[in-house]
């Protein structure tokens, strides 16, 4: 068993953590630790908590090392892909040239960067830097040319003209400009 000599100020940071830190991987560190400066045995610590004793033995060597600050570190390995380090390269370009399909994105991928990626890698890619699928909108097929001239002359242009005059106000609103969602 380790033996550990807290602090009055160590041991009142971790009671305000352990409820108010905004990640809650932090929080069960603050609450392990806690509960062994309290004098808990490792195997009720464990218990209560829910980790292993690898786990609390880490959390208590993080503890020696730095005291409660080095207990905030978050330390999460992922592997990145090999697109990461073309990131704004990519994004970049499709802001210019929004693809019109995932194999056209492929290719312009490729073309860019040299990595080939598979449909659903590529897809995966862009939907976490936030380029996302659009779908086209179409004219209905039963669309009427003459109700839409009808409409044109009756409703919209007299209203517009209401507005020159200025006896109406009329908004336009469009899709915004800006919008990561490219294809």
């Amino acid at each position: 068993m380790i033996s550990i000599a807290f602090t009055e100020s160590d041991i009142r940071q971790l009671r305000e953590e352990r409820f108010h830190h905004p990640h809650p991987r932090v929080q069960m560190k603050m609450e392990t630790l806690l509960l062994k400066s309290r004098g808990l045995k490792h195997k009720e610590i464990c218990e209560i908590v829910g980790i292993c004793g690898n786990t609390l033995r880490s959390y208590l060597r993080d503890y020696e090392a730095g005291g409660v600050e080095c207990l905030k570190e978050l330390n999460f390995r992922r592997n990145k892909s090999d697109l990461e380090h073309h990131r704004d390269l990519i994004e970049e370009y499709f802001m210019k040239h929004p693809p019109a399909g995932i194999k056209e994105a492929m290719a312009a991928i490729e073309k860019l960067t040299g990595v080939r990626r598979s449909e659903n890698r590529v897809r995966e890619y862009l939907k976490s830097i936030g380029i996302k699928r659009r779908k086209v909108g179409m004219i209905p097929a039963k669309a009427d040319p003459d109700r839409q001239e009808d409409f044109l002359k009756e409703e919209l242009k007299p209203r517009l003209k209401e507005a020159e005059e200025g006896r109406r106000a009329v908004f336009f609103l469009t899709p915004p400009i800006l919008s990561r969602r490219l294809f």
